[in-house]
């Protein structure tokens, strides 16, 4: 017998107890037979009747259970939620940084009209638009603003929004890159290892070269190695040292846990770079309008694109995930792309 029936009470209410295949099913009538008996009206017949029933072959049937109700997240949950997997996740200290703004600006945004609690398909793309179209922002902090919000969200809805196209910075190349070497180095010492490593290796200053190690230079080899999670693009790298830069290295070598740029075991803050050059830039003579500290990279870009012309070159010294992003670099330089003799003549 696969089955076992019983009665019991539950508080003031009696009932049949069948237990069947593992499972304990409590009755309270007879409806599940065809009888029109409650067990408040004779709970033996009743428990008789099942058993009964049982014997010919009838078995209680699991109650199908209710189809789970999806609840849509509002919006603005959806993108802090968004924004969490991103501070979570191996993403760039900028990328995190916008995220976190862009939420921020939504909330006060939503809250002004209404939608702190709204599901996305409520919201109309034009209340979308408006939000990202804020006559407080430059047409480039527009564009940022919905590439952030299609990052955190995939919805055709943003996918619309249109931004003004924004006008290409065009990076000049710095001229005389050792004078400007040697004017930084008078300035400071910190910053100038720190323009010599962005120019001669193509590192980017905040990250790579702020927190690299005198473990990470190999001296004998000529050679920088930086593992995947210690570069922008998530994959090791490999630069070679030129000669100037291997120099100025060796002169300083200390022991190889400790951080390059500062000598010490702790690593200078994430700002400490950016201060630095804007407190140059306030006293330099010889610094030009529009050069940056990424200018030094960028130039260094033309150089090596004007040696090799090779763009499979460039991506890889550059470390560069896509050559596309390796062409933004050269459409952004004075390249100059045609010569005289390349014109047709008569």
């Amino acid at each position: 017998m696969d089955y076992k029936v019983s009665t019991g009470k539950d508080g003031n209410r009696e009932f049949v107890s069948i237990y069947f295949e593992g499972k304990r099913y409590r009755l309270f009538n007879g409806k599940s037979i065809g009888l029109s008996l409650k067990t408040s009206e004779n709970l033996e017949l009743l428990k008789s009747a099942y058993e009964l029933k049982l014997m010919e072959g009838w078995r209680p049937k699991k109650k199908k259970s209710k189809p789970e109700q999806i609840i849509e997240l509002s919006f603005t949950m959806r993108l802090r939620i968004q924004s969490q997997e991103v501070q979570n996740g191996r993403y760039s200290h900028h990328h995190k940084r916008d995220c976190r703004w862009v939420v921020k600006e939504w909330e006060k945004y939503s809250a002004l009209n209404n939608l702190s609690y709204t599901i996305l398909p409520q919201i109309s793309p034009g209340q979308l638009e408006a939000f990202v179209k804020q006559s407080k922002w430059s047409p480039r902090t527009q564009k940022n603003v919905l590439t952030t919000l299609r990052c955190l969200v995939k919805d055709e809805k943003l996918n619309q929004i249109k931004t003004k196209r924004t006008k290409s910075v065009l990076h000049k190349p710095i001229k005389d890159v050792p004078a400007l070497l040697d004017d930084i180095k008078e300035f400071n010492d910190a910053l100038y290892v720190c323009c010599l490593l962005t120019y001669g290796c193509l590192l980017r200053p905040h990250q790579e070269i702020r927190l690299l190690k005198w473990e990470d230079v190999d001296l004998d080899r000529n050679i920088i190695s930086l593992s995947g999670e210690r570069n922008k693009s998530g994959r090791n790298r490999i630069v070679p040292l030129p000669s100037y830069v291997r120099t100025e290295l060796s002169s300083r070598y200390t022991k190889a846990n400790k951080y390059v740029l500062r000598n010490s075991l702790t690593p200078y803050s994430r700002d400490y770079i950016k201060v630095l050059w804007k407190r140059y830039k306030q006293q330099s003579t010889i610094l030009g309008d529009g050069i940056t500290l990424y200018s030094l990279r960028h130039t260094s870009a033309l150089h090596v694109f004007q040696k090799t012309g090779s763009l499979q070159k460039l991506q890889q010294v550059m470390n560069h995930s896509d050559l596309t992003v390796s062409l933004t670099y050269l459409r952004g330089l004075e390249i100059q792309q045609l010569d005289v003799n390349d014109l047709p003549t008569l």
